[in-house]
């Protein structure tokens, strides 16, 4: 099974893989590549869940391939 990420390390690695941000406007951060948009989680103290960052990375259209060599 997944490990659960540090918020720190998933925008470390968004930031790898061309994605610029976060930025704030409304509720939740997101950040941006090109003309695409992407939602990420508030930052909180504990560590984000191995199923959210599975969502996220379908929605970045990264693969798992990707995101380890990231």
């Amino acid at each position: 099974m997944p490990k659960p990420i540090k918020h720190r390390e998933m925008l470390r690695r968004l930031r790898a893989l061309g994605w610029s941000g976060p930025y704030q406007q409304g509720r939740h951060p997101f950040m941006v590549r090109n003309a695409q948009r992407l939602t990420i989680p508030n930052p909180h103290y504990g560590d984000i869940d191995w199923i959210l960052m599975k969502g996220i990375s379908r929605n970045a259209e990264i693969s798992a391939d990707d995101w380890d060599r990231a």
